[in-house]
């Protein structure tokens, strides 16, 4: 299984468009436009298809823990 096949499955799972994937991973400080997104989720032998890459989808899925969960709370300092 590709990563544009986790990506693809994921999508659907959760029913997210396109705008709402870039908006997660815009919580992790990673740009993409919805064109370059779409190029994932092309068949393989479509001209305009690209593979997703590591780094994209581990972004996807640290945005899609602070989506779903909310941002990490800040640790408090103990004091002794």
């Amino acid at each position: 299984m590709t990563n544009n096949d986790i990506l693809k499955k994921l999508r659907v799972a959760l029913k997210l468009r396109d705008d709402e994937i870039v908006e997660i991973l815009k919580l992790v400080d990673f740009r993409i436009s919805k064109s370059e997104l779409g190029a994932f989720f092309r068949k393989e032998d479509h001209p305009k298809y690209m593979e997703c890459g590591d780094q994209i989808l581990r972004n996807f899925l640290n945005g899609l823990v602070i989506h779903l969960r909310g941002p990490k709370p800040e640790k408090q300092q103990s004091k002794k």
